[in-house]
């Protein structure tokens, strides 16, 4: 009886150690002072309902899968300007789930894109319907380095590949463009034009391109790395002066359903199909497609980018059984500057508002310019100067660690009840994650989560994410 005496203290200590007030973890940034880790913020005990923004976690919307970029030959080439253990930093940044972006799916392209070093397939070699000469060689040199490089800090890192253009000879033009201009040597008589098949709409070249990507699939799987899904076509509507193929909707819902789906199913059974990506917002477009019963049954998810964005809610709304992805956030004029991070976090937010399972970055990594072979000037999350091998993290890669960072993969988005402008929720397995950003000047504001209520100042121009324990 002296021992259970001696034990009801040390039970009330515990019980009242339970019901102790939690603090928040707060992680701000402004074009100044970047990824602040600010002293917590304590838990008014209070049933203030006055409060900025009030959000139930019980309020649950879609799953979560995850943030990522693209794996694009520039970046690689970016990447060995700088000494081994800077690129190892920069790598570890990106994909470390303790202390880097915790990024857990990319993408890659099939073949060549604006971002390649320059134009390349493959299999150029015309008429080889039985992909005799295909081979991934020349990914030996940049992709596949820089893919299994990210694999050391993210071994689950998931993957997934989209074509900008099929090999060159599957084209009406057999060319790799579809608008003439001079950085390429596309004759103005052989561009292309949007709603016109650019693709070789003939039996042998439909099954040759369905071989294709199942030999691009079996091959990536022998260096070690597996892709989960194919997106068909980047921006299947747009007549591009780099690599780019125009596909009809009618056709791209043929070329899924009677030849990629079936040679997939039987050899690259694991590997999903897509639609994407979309980049335009007629929804009728994407409604040929998905109204195309042979097509539908083999498309897991759709990718959306640049205008796409206006697709989405549509799609959200009309086809809740699948998947959606923001595939390619819209990457700017090369201005690296805080009003690129601010366009992106309203980009983010359309995107998760409605219905978006992941967020995909561009480039990750380029160079000072930001140029690519085909002469336009994009943004990257890092930038890294020619001449004297300088680091510059730019304010976008603040923004997507803000996201990645806090949000697992399986956490779900949460509806909030008030001040949701600005603002974004998400409930992992042991927290609620609350992104806020704060436009104006600096002010004070009351949070309340599940009835826990905090206050802090937020400063003007900040990106601020918010942790609460469950």
């Amino acid at each position: 009886m002296k021992k259970l005496y001696t034990l009801i203290p040390f039970l009330l200590f515990v019980l009242g150690c339970s019901n102790t007030p939690k603090n928040v973890e707060w992680t701000s940034t402004t074009e100044a002072n970047r990824w602040i880790i600010n002293t917590p913020v304590d838990i008014i005990q209070s049933k203030d309902s006055n409060v900025d923004v009030l959000i139930q976690s019980t309020n649950l919307q879609q799953v979560i899968d995850g943030f990522g970029g693209c794996f694009n030959e520039l970046g690689w080439e970016a990447l060995n300007l700088l000494q081994q253990s800077e690129k190892e930093q920069i790598i570890k940044n990106i994909f470390d789930s303790i202390t880097g972006c915790n990024f857990n799916i990319c993408r890659m392209p099939i073949g060549a894109n604006d971002y390649s070093v320059d134009w390349y397939s493959y299999d150029e070699t015309a008429g080889d319907f039985e992909m005799v000469n295909f081979s991934i060689d020349r990914d030996q040199k940049r992709l596949i380095p820089y893919i299994k490089k990210a694999l050391t800090y993210k071994p689950d890192l998931k993957l997934w590949a989209s074509p900008w253009c099929p090999p060159s000879w599957m084209k009406t033009n057999s060319h790799y463009a579809c608008r003439a201009d001079t950085v390429n040597d596309l004759s103005k008589a052989k561009a292309g034009i949007e709603m016109k098949d650019q693709f070789m709409m003939n039996e042998k070249y439909l099954n040759a391109y369905a071989l294709y990507f199942s030999k691009f699939l079996k091959s990536y799987k022998k260096e070690g790395i597996d892709i989960f899904a194919v997106h068909v076509q980047n921006e299947p509507n747009s007549c591009q002066n780099f690599p780019s193929c125009i596909w009809t909707p009618a056709s791209l819902a043929k070329f899924i359903g009677s030849y990629l789906g079936p040679e997939l199913e039987k050899n690259n059974p694991n590997t999903e199909i897509w639609l994407g990506t979309i980049e335009r917002p007629q929804i009728e477009r994407i409604d040929t497609i998905l109204q195309n019963l042979l097509a539908k049954k083999y498309i897991k998810g759709i990718g959306f980018q640049w205008a796409g964005k206006d697709a989405i809610p549509i799609v959200n709304k009309k086809y809740p059984e699948f998947k959606l992805m923001q595939s390619e956030t819209e990457c700017g004029f090369g201005s690296n500057d805080w009003a690129a991070a601010e366009h992106t976090f309203g980009l983010m937010k359309h995107y998760f508002e409605n219905g978006a399972n992941s967020y995909m970055y561009w480039n990750m990594v380029l160079n000072e310019t930001g140029k690519s072979q085909w002469g336009w000037k994009q943004n990257s999350m890092i930038s890294i100067n020619s001449a004297d091998k300088s680091i510059k993290y730019n304010p976008e890669f603040y923004l997507m660690k803000h996201f990645s960072y806090f949000i697992k993969s399986g956490a779900r988005k949460i509806a909030i009840d008030k001040g949701n402008e600005n603002c974004l929720a998400f409930k992992n397995n042991d927290s609620v994650v609350v992104i806020y950003y704060n436009a104006g000047e600096n002010k004070e504001m009351t949070f309340s989560i599940d009835k826990q209520v905090f206050r802090v100042k937020l400063e003007s121009k900040s990106f601020n994410t918010f942790r609460l324990e469950i």
